[in-house]
């Protein structure tokens, strides 16, 4: 006996939207996440590609040089004080600098009494930092030798690690204290520190001259992606009461 069409279509359907409302994609927050990692990991994927093609190398090398001196590439352009200034940017996103921040914030969290989530942001970091090290491991991609570095360096090129631990760690952050604020405002501001620190660090990963322009938009995509499937996980994580929640909004 043939089964019905509409029948056969049903029973795809009806597990798919099953796992849909599940996962709760039928909400805001778990949908947009589940996008922007698609689409970063996406992009990721795709520049991975073209750089291994060559297809980046005209684009990395101007870009390289139009931040140097065209009489003397060993000196970036603009004052001495921007040179040093864009070293301080660039420790923002050393491994120091964001174990000792996501440490830090993951200590307050288990004060407050919300020692689980302190726990998943620092499994967070520390996995984002795990996947870094071996995506830089897989591609084995030179540092650029176009100009001289602005400081040392010790590790393959691609993906920016700097770039891609400063979308991790502070998106992540970011995102967890504007779950917490009430305030609109203040949940803007959260996030718009968060893009802007991560942006700063790698842009002075390419002034320096220690990475290949490439080599930090792919850190972005990545780190962007792996803090967009934080987030969706943490967002199920607290819908099942697994970690703990924002706290409620006050009583009007």
């Amino acid at each position: 006996m043939r089964v019905p069409g509409s029948l056969r279509q049903n029973r795809l359907v009806e597990p798919a939207m099953a796992v849909w409302l599940r996962l709760r994609l039928n909400e805001v927050g778990p949908l947009v996440a589940l996008l922007g990692l698609s689409i970063l990991g996406y992009g990721f994927f795709y520049l991975a590609h073209e750089v291994g093609e060559g297809s980046t190398a005209a684009l990395d090398r101007r870009i390289l040089l139009s931040l140097r001196n065209p009489a003397d590439p060993a000196d970036p352009i603009g004052p001495p004080w921007l040179e040093e200034t864009m070293r301080d940017i660039t420790g923002l996103g050393s491994v120091f600098t964001v174990l000792f921040l996501t440490c830090a914030v993951a200590g307050y969290l288990a004060v407050s009494g919300r020692r689980r989530i302190g726990v998943f942001v620092l499994a967070a970091v520390g996995s984002g930092e795990l996947v870094s090290t071996i995506l830089k491991l897989f591609y084995q991609r030179p540092r650029p030798d176009l100009v001289p570095h602005g400081m040392e360096v010790f590790t393959a090129s691609f993906p920016s690690g700097h770039a891609t631990m400063s979308a991790i760690a502070y998106l992540t952050l970011a995102t967890l204290i504007a779950r917490v604020e009430r305030n609109r405002s203040g949940k803007a501001l959260m996030l718009g520190l968060g893009v802007t620190v991560t942006l700063l660090v790698g842009l002075s990963r390419v002034y320096l001259g220690v990475h290949w322009p490439s080599d930090v938009l792919a850190g972005w995509c990545i780190g962007a992606a792996w803090a967009s499937l934080c987030w969706f996980v943490a967002l199920q994580l607290q819908r099942r009461g697994e970690v703990e929640a924002p706290d409620p909004p006050p009583p009007a």
